[in-house]
Parts: structure tokens; sequence; C-alpha cells
């Protein structure tokens, strides 16, 4: 039965397993040396009165595994041709066989995970990918083995599936791994999975772990989690995670988190108002640390003040709108051609900084204001006869305020969003907590794919009466 136990615990866990391979490697060797049947060798080193026999109950399975596959008892898997063009994704349902990981009140682990990781492949191949699930029946395969299968096969992602189990049996939720050290790829794939796992279950949210040490999650050549969905230990949650009904949501999420891992909705990320130089610094390392282009209306003046950093938003790749140049809203909105004269200064200005012929812009408070309902429409007509393109927004951090929160900026963010398949996000370079939470309010939007305004982005514009 699995526990949660401690990084020293799990420590000292592989070093004894990596004792008993080389006792298994060097048993079969010596037994096919000397013709010695494999089975009964292994009963031999596995009875109880030999030291050796230590280990845990799953053991002896490991070791008629591997004499069975020497003898010839088990099937190879069959290589696996990547079909062209199309994800390969491996679906791990943990243990099987005599190893039936997690075991309370007579539900076995090894029977849910399967059951959920057979849901998931249909769901799955029903949505065009190819699938491939690690066991099909209950039979064990070591992790090494299922490893090795799905590093052999080019598999473009591995979810393994699992159960725990604790002594205290009020602690119940899901918790999801991967191994911070295999890349950001292996990250947002498990925030994927943990997060539409919890919306479509409705479970207790536990961690989503970088720390993971299992073999699945660290020896994989893709990026790769692993999802505990629930505790049997808990007598609540084991009834729901034996349901089929649960573990068909359970299924729902896993399916969902791949999806968007390979087809992620899209969000423009805009700033407005900069540059200011401490502020923008720190907004641009972090876009450049994820390798993120995103878009910023500069105001005229905040660009004569700091040239500089105008030109390196211009170098490092982003797409540069004007937003105006005095941000004086009763001396821009008091007419068409007050607005006109003002855009033209900036835009002046940003070409001789960076230059850029800005062909994007956004009104100073949207296209639809308290200062310029009776102008807008005459506004957005000369703009558009002009050639420019404007945008409003659909989502934002409401970070234009005094003493923003960065936690509330997040929360508002995320709920804004409301999970459009396009969004354009309003931010401020200018404001110190929204460069302070943009890195972890870009990792609570794993669905999105964070991209540049350009001509193909449709215009988001407010409706004007």
């Amino acid at each position: 039965m699995y526990k949660r136990i401690s990084y020293e615990q799990m420590k000292r866990r592989e070093a004894r397993r990596k004792k008993r391979v080389r006792i298994v490697c060097a048993l079969l060797a010596a037994a096919a040396a000397a013709g010695t049947s494999m089975v009964l060798a292994v009963n031999t080193l596995a009875a109880p009165e030999n030291p050796e026999a230590e280990m845990e109950e799953n053991w002896k399975a490991e070791l008629k595994r591997a004499a069975e596959t020497i003898s010839g008892n088990v099937a190879v898997p069959e290589a696996i041709e990547k079909e062209p063009g199309i994800p390969l994704v491996v679906i791990d349902p943990g243990h099987g066989g005599e190893d039936e990981g997690c075991e309370n009140d007579g539900i076995q682990e090894k029977d849910i995970n399967l059951a959920i990781a057979g849901m998931v492949r249909d769901q799955l191949a029903g949505m065009g990918y190819q699938v491939v699930m690690a066991r099909e029946a209950d039979a064990y395969m070591a992790k090494e083995e299922r490893v090795k299968n799905a590093n052999a096969w080019g598999a473009d992602i591995y979810v393994s599936i699992h159960q725990n189990t604790f002594e205290d049996g009020s602690v119940e939720g899901i918790e999801t791994w991967y191994d911070g050290r295999a890349g950001a790829d292996s990250e947002r794939l498990a925030r994927l999975v943990h997060q539409e796992t919890l919306k479509s279950t409705g479970a207790a949210a536990r961690e989503l772990r970088g720390d993971s040490e299992f073999h699945v999650t660290g020896e994989t050549s893709m990026p790769s989690c692993l999802i505990e969905t629930g505790f049997l230990s808990n007598e609540g949650e084991r009834e729901k995670l034996a349901a089929p009904e649960y573990q068909r949501q359970i299924a729902d999420g896993i399916a969902s988190g791949i999806d968007l891992y390979f087809h992620p909705k899209t969000m423009y990320l805009t700033f407005d108002d900069g540059p200011y130089v401490e502020n923008t610094d720190r907004v641009l390392e972090v876009l450049k640390e994820r390798n993120i282009k995103a878009t910023f209306f500069l105001v005229g003046e905040n660009v004569e003040r700091n040239p500089n950093m105008a030109r390196r938003i211009a170098e490092e790749g982003h797409t540069i709108g004007i937003h105006c140049y005095s941000h004086d809203y009763k001396k821009i909105y008091e007419s068409v051609d007050s607005y006109v004269q003002d855009f033209e200064k900036a835009y002046e200005v940003i070409k001789e900084a960076t230059g850029v012929e800005a062909k994007f812009f956004r009104f100073p408070g949207g296209s639809v204001n308290a200062y310029n309902k009776h102008v807008c429409k005459d506004i957005a007509e000369k703009m558009t006869e002009m050639g420019f393109v404007y945008y409003d927004w659909n989502a934002s951090l409401e970070d234009a305020v005094q003493n923003p929160d960065p936690k509330q900026l997040i929360a508002n963010a995320k709920e804004s969003a409301l999970g459009r398949q396009s969004v354009v996000m309003l931010a401020h370079d200018v404001v110190y907590a929204t460069g302070i939470c943009l890195d972890e309010l870009l990792d609570e939007l794993p669905e999105y794919e964070i991209k540049p305004l350009d001509e193909n982005a449709e215009p988001v514009h407010f409706h004007m009466d």
C-alpha cells in the first residue's frame, strides 16, 4: 500500500530498488549459464527464509516478470509507428498484475488506473490523437520498461495515472507531479492536467509539485507528468474513485488538459502607458525569460523620456502600438482634430525612437469612455480612413488603481478572461505590482499561448451606441 513518504525515504527506496535490480541481473545471468529454470531460480531467491527477501510485496512479481521475459513467456510490445502530424500520447495506468498499488476496502488502485486510462484513451482517440496505453490489461510491467517503450516510440507526451493513501483518512484531493528539471513543457502539461481535472471533478486541490523524483517523470524523453487522482484511504473519496461516473469526470479533465497542451487558446498580452524604465524593464525580463512576445501601446511623452527602453521593446521583437502622446483625456477628446494631432505627434516620436511605423493603436481609456462619447464614432471612422487599426480589450488585470495588490491582479485577469478562445488582455507596464505578479500570472494561464498583435488578430472593439 502506498503512503506519503519523505524524500529521504524515497531515496532509500530507490537505492533498495537498484540493489534488487543488480541481484536480479546476477541471478538470471547465473541461472542462464547453469541452465537452471528462470522461474525456479526466482522462486528460490524470493522465498521468505532468504535474507534478501525482506523486500516489498511486489518484488517476487518483478523477478517473475524479468524471468518470464528472458524465457520468452512475455510478449515484447510491438513497435509503434508514429502517424505524421498527429501527436502520440502515452497514457500510463500505474501498477498491474500482482502489483496492485494502493488498496483499501477491496478497492485496488491498479483497477481504477486502468479504467480511467481507458476512458482517456477513448476520448483522445475520438479527438484524433494517436494514443498508446502503457499497459492494456491487468498485467505488471516495470516502470523502466514503460518509459523505455515510450522513449523508443518517440511519444510526444507521457501521462501517468495513480491514486494515493494516507494514515489520516480525512486527507483528500488531487495532486500532480512533474520534474522541474525537465523544462517548461513538462510544467505546462502538469499545470493543464491538474487544472482541468480539478475543474471537471470539483475535487479538493492539493499541490502541483515540480520536485518529482519518479522514474516516469524523470526518465522520459518527452514532457511528462504524474497525477494522483485521489486517496483510497478517504472513505468518501474512495467511493467516488470506484464509481464509473466519477472516473469519467477524471478522464474528462485529463483529456481536456492534454488537448489544451497541443491546442492552446490565444491570448494577446498588451501593455499600456509605457515605457517606464524600472517597471517596463521588469516586464521585459519576464517575457524574455519565457520567450514570449507581447504588445506595447506607448505614450509619446514617455518615449521621449525613455527612448532606450522604447528601442529595446522593438529590438526584442514585441509589437509596438500607439496609445497617445500626452494622455490628457480632456485635450485629446476635445474634437476629432485634437485627437489626430495628438496621435500624429506620438507616431513621429515613436518612429524616431524605434524605427517602427506603428499600424495599431489603443484609445486612452478605450474606444468608448466618459470623455469621448460625443466624438468616439467620428474618431474611429477617421482613424480607420487613415489606415490604422484600434484594439480595445476583453480581459484586464484592472491594475490602473491605487495600491494594486498582485494577487488580486492575477484573480482579475483569470476571472475576466472567462475561458474565451481568444483574449486581448489589458495590463500596464508602468505599474510596479504588474511586473511583480506577471510571472505567476502566466503560470496561472497555461491554457493560453501568448502572442503579439498582428494583422491576423481579430480586433476587439467596445460597442458604440
